[in-house]
């Protein structure tokens, strides 16, 4: 298989899955995890990498080999994500923190307290039976 089909097929499971993963959010209503969020990056990167690479028309084997790397980095989020919802790990400081707090002024502090945070051993979606992170994971 050319190195041009490759990429072609990376750019459109990319594709697939970050509009999957803001279907769910925004469309279905479920807010995702800080954890979910960064699992997100490995996707956004090598979709603007490869469609770098697809126009200037070089470069593909480079940019495989630097893919193999970003999933590779994804691929353990995942897996630590889903110990997490297992239970075989402790919830990190990513998952249980509010958004970076930049002002000491109090009522901002108080709001940013009273925000929900979601949970990143909480399960809210799943397909087939399996949370997105188990399917991340897989792919």
């Amino acid at each position: 298989m050319k190195n041009k089909t490759i990429l072609s097929v990376i750019l459109f499971i990319c594709i697939f899955a970050l509009i999957s993963a803001y279907f769910v959010e925004y469309i279905l209503g479920y807010k995702p995890c800080n954890l979910c969020l960064i699992e997100r990056l490995p996707y956004f990167f090598a979709t603007i990498i490869i469609f770098i690479s697809l126009i200037i028309n070089r470069f593909e084997k480079f940019v495989l080999i630097f893919l193999s790397l970003i999933f590779a980095s994804g691929a353990i989020l995942s897996f630590y994500h889903f110990g997490i919802e297992q239970g075989f790990f402790k919830e990190s400081l990513v998952c249980i923190s509010n958004d970076e707090i930049n002002s000491l002024d109090k009522e901002d502090l108080i709001k940013e307290l009273q925000k929900k945070v979601v949970s990143c051993k909480d399960v809210h979606f799943t397909l087939l039976g399996l949370s997105l992170a188990t399917i991340n994971a897989i792919i």
